[in-house]
């Protein structure tokens, strides 16, 4: 019996198409679509399953790919490679050993694209939102170099130690965060139901109120009054902010910079920036692409528009055949040493060696200055703390000394 099928599918170009099909089966649907060229993602008979459908597209758009998964997924990558198994089964493996749905997705879609003639590279650059342009770009390098295994190797690497980098930062920050939360709840609690009612009692009293306690008042009136409009505000603040500063080159930039220079933590991302600069430098060169390729390369792979815009400046220096260390001793954010160990590296001819070097060091800066960055943020917050427990501790005790005063003189 002939039915509508309605069914959702990968075209060659990675895009997701739908439509519906009379058919008499499910199957007879999946083999028209194969035949089309189509790798059928959800075939469903019109009026049963298509909510159904919807939603776990919905899911599968909304799951992100873990750092975790992606991992795995370049390890098991690089050991099937090793083995010597064709791409095409290498990824119909994975594909089958992938539990999370968008990566699941992903595979498909690039098996379909390297079946009709793509290079690797360009099956990975279809999906940018799970890998990265660093992972596309040590893909093309390890393409180019013939050397794909020992650059997938590298490139595990610089995602563990990347992970673990940001694993700890957040650890740091955790205890800080959930001070400040409950520092800005105890504030929103004393503003609104502590201040008002020991305001009531002294201006009954006739109490000229002191500096403090007239701001808490202030800041009382303005929540009670105008709540829905400081609302508004910082709603379309930050919604305005967020949309220029990640859709534009010069709000990423701008972004980019303000956060290389806030005290603690911008020293502690420049560390984190070197690291990565040197180790993926590094790799380019062990794998034998050309200079002008890797600055290019390392430009796309930092993920900072600040020191991304200083090495379009510096490959300009370089084609110019200025050398590597002249042109970077005059970009912002590269320390002396990171210059002169490059310097070094040139003239011995061992780069490569001195690249690895600066790479190590800055992990072990990068560790050092995130252990040490609770130790810093505690003080900090302690002093914020007392600023505000001060603050209001003023604005209800001054009042309540006059209020002393007074009684006593009345006796």
């Amino acid at each position: 019996m002939v039915k509508n099928f309605i069914y959702r599918a990968i075209d060659s170009s990675g895009a997701s198409v739908s439509g519906e099909i009379r058919a008499d089966s499910i199957e007879m649907v999946e083999n028209i679509l194969v035949g089309q060229g189509y790798i059928p993602s959800k075939v469903a008979e019109e009026g049963t399953e298509l909510f159904t459908g919807w939603l776990r597209n919905i899911e599968t758009m909304l799951t992100p790919v873990k750092i975790e998964q992606l991992i795995i997924f370049t390890k098991q990558f690089r050991t099937m490679l090793i083995a010597g198994i064709p791409i095409l089964q290498l990824l119909g493996t994975l594909e089958n050993q992938t539990e999370n749905k968008k990566l699941k997705n992903a595979i498909v879609s690039m098996k379909l694209n390297i079946r009709e003639g793509l290079t690797l590279y360009d099956a990975f650059t279809k999906h940018p939102r799970i890998f990265s342009p660093l992972y596309t770009n040590m893909i093309r390098a390890g393409e180019q170099s013939g050397t794909l295994p020992d650059v997938l190797g590298r490139l595990v690497y610089i995602l563990e130690h990347e992970h673990k980098v940001k694993s700890d930062i957040k650890a740091a920050l955790q205890y800080p965060i959930i001070v400040l939360v409950a520092l800005m709840i105890a504030f929103f609690v004393l503003l609104t139901f502590v201040i008002p009612k020991f305001v009531s009692i002294f201006s009954r009293s006739g109490l000229e109120l002191p500096l403090p306690t007239r701001v808490s008042l202030l800041l009382y009136h303005l929540l009670q009054n105008y709540w829905q409009w400081i609302i508004a505000i910082i709603v379309i603040a930050f919604i305005a902010l967020r949309l220029y500063y990640k859709k534009t080159e010069l709000g990423r930039y701008l972004w980019d910079s303000l956060i290389l220079n806030v005290p603690i933590m911008g020293p502690l991302f420049q560390k984190a920036i070197m690291s990565r600069f040197a180790s993926v430098f590094s790799i380019l060169q062990s794998s034998g692409v050309h200079v002008l390729d890797s600055i290019a390369i390392l430009g796309g792979t930092i993920g900072n528009q600040a020191i991304t815009r200083e090495f379009v400046r510096v490959r300009d220096l370089i084609e110019e055949g200025r050398g590597i260390s002249g042109p970077l001793k005059s970009a912002r954010y590269f320390p002396p040493m990171v210059v002169d160990m490059i310097a070094i590296g040139e003239e011995s001819g061992r780069l490569e060696e001195m690249l690895r070097e600066i790479s190590i060091h800055y992990d072990d800066e990068v560790e050092y200055a995130v252990k040490r960055l609770s130790a810093t943020i505690g003080p900090i917050l302690i002093i914020g703390l007392a600023a505000v427990v001060g603050f209001f501790a003023l604005s209800i005790f001054l009042p309540m000394w006059d209020l002393t005063k007074i009684v006593r003189k009345g006796f």
